[in-house]
């Protein structure tokens, strides 16, 4: 499964420090088959114990961690809805990306001037997060005047879709994103339009704070998910990178045996057949049953045969929604 966390900021916030200090934990090509795609987009391997734990266990030759793209995007500029600076290549970047990671500085170091000339987390925030907001507002502008014609004419969908477009525009007019407006999981349609709209603002969201253990520090203080990092000292990237692939709402199952040990990424509630997907289209059109453990128990017991001794091992039909770590045999 292939989704990627856009890294975002103004200039000289060290968004490209922290894109280097991740793409350097990837491990040898020879051993794993992604690293940095090019300049700008890296694929790191997700900090993972169980996959050593499964790998030692099975006497694998091979082992294979969970991965997350991250995406180096050009330092923005108040204005880039206009046109300003990169303006419109940034704001396709970001379109481009699954979530954003949003890199504020906290580090006061008079030899890295800030865009601003004063060092202010907030207020860093607060112009990317405006930008985002007023590129949506031209987007929903341009929609609802498409889609007026055929809401006039009664189309329910059509009628649907301006019901969510003005209550955008009232959203986004008041200074809010697109993801602080809640539907109902049973809102299909809905759902799916927004999906349609890709709003930048919509995009989950995920505050990195850029701290420096040799620099003072500006207060900090946002709602939602955080994490603080020291790039250079290469401190929170782990926590980094788990939080951001628990941003996109994913979780890791895993195959094990002596050939080689994989964790697979796919999206919470995925049934069995769907994570089968990830390995192969037969697993999910042919899948039969599964024979699943968690890894937890495995690990514990020391080998399937103790596991199955003790009623561990479970067989599991189409329905069965599959849990984070997972261990998983697909029988098609």
């Amino acid at each position: 499964m292939k989704l990627s966390i856009g890294i975002v900021g103004l200039p000289n916030v060290g968004k490209s420090t922290l894109f280097n200090a991740l793409t350097k934990k990837c491990v040898p090509a020879e051993n794993y088959p992604f690293c940095t795609i090019d300049p700008s987009v890296g694929v790191v391997p997700v900090p993972d114990g169980r996959v050593d734990r499964l790998s030692e266990l099975s006497k694998s030759k091979k082992k294979i961690p969970a991965v997350i793209e991250f995406v180096d995007i050009a330092g923005l500029v108040a204005g880039a809805s206009k046109g300003e600076g990169l303006g419109n290549a940034f704001l396709s970047h970001i379109r481009e990306t699954d979530a954003i990671a949003h890199v504020v500085r906290s580090f006061i170091d008079k030899d890295i001037t800030h865009v601003s000339g004063t060092v202010s987390p907030q207020n860093d925030a607060e112009v990317i997060e405006l930008e985002l907001i007023l590129a949506d507002m031209q987007t929903v502008e341009k929609r609802t005047a498409s889609n007026e014609r055929d809401a006039k004419r009664g189309n329910k969908e059509a009628v649907a879709r301006q019901e969510l477009l003005l209550e955008l525009k009232k959203l986004l007019e008041d200074g809010k994103p697109a993801r602080s407006l809640v539907l109902g999981k049973d809102d299909e349609t809905s759902v799916r339009f927004m999906k349609e709209l890709n709003l930048l603002s919509a995009k989950p969201l995920l505050y990195v704070i850029n701290t420096s253990e040799a620099c003072d520090n500006a207060e900090v203080s946002f709602p939602g998910m955080t994490v603080k990092i020291d790039p250079v000292f290469e401190a929170g990237l782990d926590t980094l990178i788990k939080k951001s692939y628990e941003l996109l709402g994913l979780i890791t199952f895993f195959t094990t045996g002596e050939d080689e040990t994989r964790a697979w990424t796919i999206k919470k509630e995925s049934t069995a057949p769907l994570a089968g997907s990830a390995i192969h289209t037969d697993f999910k059109d042919k899948f039969i049953r599964a024979q699943v453990i968690s890894s937890d128990d495995l690990l514990r017991t020391g080998s399937y045969a103790k596991a199955r001794e003790q009623g561990l091992v479970r067989t599991e039909g189409k329905e069965y929604v599959v849990q984070d770590g997972d261990v998983i045999e697909f029988l098609i």
